[in-house]
């Protein structure tokens, strides 16, 4: 028996909208079954006022065209981008799963789980500097963990830097920008180690960086070891030219101290195992005494003889 699909709430150009999501960023968020192609997508419908300067909505179509080209596993695809009654849409892959806010739920996440997903967003973000988009609005609450447990970042981010009227700039998701952002400053990759330093810091010890420096992630979790420490302390510089100078170097980084907790045979939760006094000596002990009482009965054998 074959199911009927549900009734659109409305329609954008070739795309059914089936269901309002959460947005996480500017405009309207929907679940929508592509006509076309028969596949379900999520539109992402922009305010008739975002981009109202030509010029600017011009280089935001341009900008979120030339994503189409990205393929990089840990980042959204985008589909498909235009215009439709006077506004924006951009279409982009469907997954089932949840933010990353959501699996941090408010706690410290294990230590090993938190470098895996950071790896993966670092290496999304590698791929969009190699081919020239700097990111500028990563967010725990725009990551998606897909039911199979990877991290996707957002592309939409990566579309709008740049091709946004400076009024709309409010709209972007700024709780992890780097400190030369706060202050007003161009972005640039650095700016993206940064921010991805800033939700690992977070996925360990449930607090964002300071922008003035921040203790080490160890004060607040005792299982994050001393070169894991090292690490996000360089990704975290308040001054850009102390800090780790590409997110390429940042995962290179990351994938050797997880290498490390792996060779430990640890996840780094794990309590440090503290042998019980003693212990080693008294299985020493134990043969040594089993010697002593062969030793003896042999030479009571040969005194009895």
């Amino acid at each position: 028996m074959s199911t009927v699909p549900p009734a659109p709430i409305g329609v954008v150009a070739h795309y059914n909208l089936l269901e309002r999501l959460e947005p996480a960023g500017p405009g309207d968020l929907f679940r929508a079954r592509d006509t076309r192609l028969g596949r379900t997508v999520v539109v992402r419908v922009l305010p008739a006022d975002y981009a109202s300067d030509p010029q600017a909505r011009a280089e935001l179509l341009d900008g979120a065209r030339s994503l189409i080209a990205l393929s990089h596993h840990n980042t959204t695809a985008l589909f498909d981008v235009g215009e439709h009654e006077g506004c924006v849409y951009l279409v982009f892959e469907f997954q089932l799963g949840q933010s990353l806010r959501a699996e941090m739920a408010g706690r410290q996440m294990n230590v090993r789980r938190a470098i895996e997903v950071a790896v993966q967003i670092a290496d999304a973000v590698s791929d969009a500097h190699a081919a020239g988009f700097v990111h500028g609005g990563l967010s725990p609450d725009s990551i998606i963990i897909t039911a199979k447990g990877h991290a996707k970042i957002p592309a939409f981010e990566l579309a709008s830097r740049g091709g946004f009227d400076k009024s709309n700039g409010e709209t972007r998701l700024r709780d992890y920008d780097s400190p030369e952002e706060a202050r007003g400053l161009e972005a640039d990759e650095r700016s993206d180690v940064y921010s991805v330093g800033a939700i690992l810091y977070e996925m360990l010890t449930t607090r964002r960086p300071l922008h003035k420096g921040s203790a080490a992630p160890s004060a607040a979790n005792a299982h994050v070891p001393p070169e894991l420490d090292a690490v996000l302390l360089k990704a975290v510089a308040p001054n850009p030219d102390l800090r780790l100078q590409s997110v390429a170097v940042l995962a290179a980084e990351l994938r050797a101290v997880g290498a490390r907790l792996d060779g430990r045979n640890t996840d780094g939760d794990a309590e440090p195992r503290v042998q019980p006094s003693g212990a080693g000596t008294s299985k020493a002990f134990v043969p040594g005494v089993l010697i002593l009482i062969v030793l003896a009965a042999l030479i009571w054998w040969f005194v009895a003889r």
